[in-house]
């Protein structure tokens, strides 16, 4: 793998993306463990238009080894260094016939464990016991998503779209001269495939028209610590 290519172009474009990082075999594995879960759990939300598991990797302990591989772990230290950490993991499933689409919009929030004043933190929210903030922005910048893809995805069935290098922006609104200004790509991501981000990196996804599936495992990485008494709500090494 071209590591260097691949980390200019998060650094310029604010993503990447890398085939074949997971075989069938292996998403067969991962896919069996979710088919089998209880979805009556409060970190489960089903309805016609979007399956999603929350803290997936708490949630469905056993997929942790069937997602945190040995070649992921090699692409991240190769990509980032050592000693970083999920702090989010969320499972999509787009389903074939699904209507909803997402407007363009940074990830500008982290969960923690508790709501406390600490200079910097704000915007603060809550939902189902989930605490979210919005931190400093050297830690969204330092941070990065990895998307693993369970399906082929396009712009047909929910790829998401991307303005390039809207990351160097830092924390900003997105208006019709930044529009002009930036490429806008959609990310094609074949199955087994990754795509690597920025939070900061604005981002949308259109609807699903083809009648295909998106299946998409989302883990958000940091190695911040944390001011006290904040902690991650959802920390996961291995």
């Amino acid at each position: 793998m071209d590591f260097e290519r691949h980390r200019e172009s998060i650094n310029k474009d604010g993503f990447t993306v890398f085939d074949n990082i997971f075989d069938e075999i292996e998403i067969g594995k991962i896919l069996s463990v979710i088919n089998k879960a209880n979805t009556q759990s409060d970190t489960f939300r089903k309805s016609d238009d979007l399956f999603a598991i929350r803290q997936f990797l708490n949630t469905l302990p056993e997929t942790a080894p069937l997602v945190l591989t040995k070649k992921l772990k090699e692409l991240i230290a190769a990509i980032f260094g050592q000693g970083y950490f999920v702090v989010k993991s969320i499972y999509f499933d787009k389903p074939a016939k699904s209507n909803w689409f997402v407007a363009y919009h940074q990830d500008l929030t982290i969960s923690v464990n508790q709501k406390a004043e600490v200079a910097g933190y704000t915007h603060w929210t809550s939902k189902q016991n989930q605490f979210a903030v919005q931190p400093p922005s050297d830690i969204l910048e330092q941070n990065f998503t990895i998307r693993i893809h369970l399906d082929d995805t396009d712009e047909y069935n929910g790829a998401l779209k991307v303005m390039s290098g809207s990351h160097l922006n830092s924390v900003c609104r997105l208006d019709d001269a930044d529009r002009k200004n930036k490429s806008e790509v959609f990310c094609k991501v074949n199955r087994g495939g990754v795509m690597i981000m920025r939070p900061l990196l604005m981002h949308a996804s259109d609807r699903t028209i083809n009648d295909k599936q998106r299946r998409v495992i989302h883990l958000e990485f940091s190695k911040a610590d944390l001011p006290k008494p904040l902690q991650w709500s959802e920390k996961y090494s291995n």
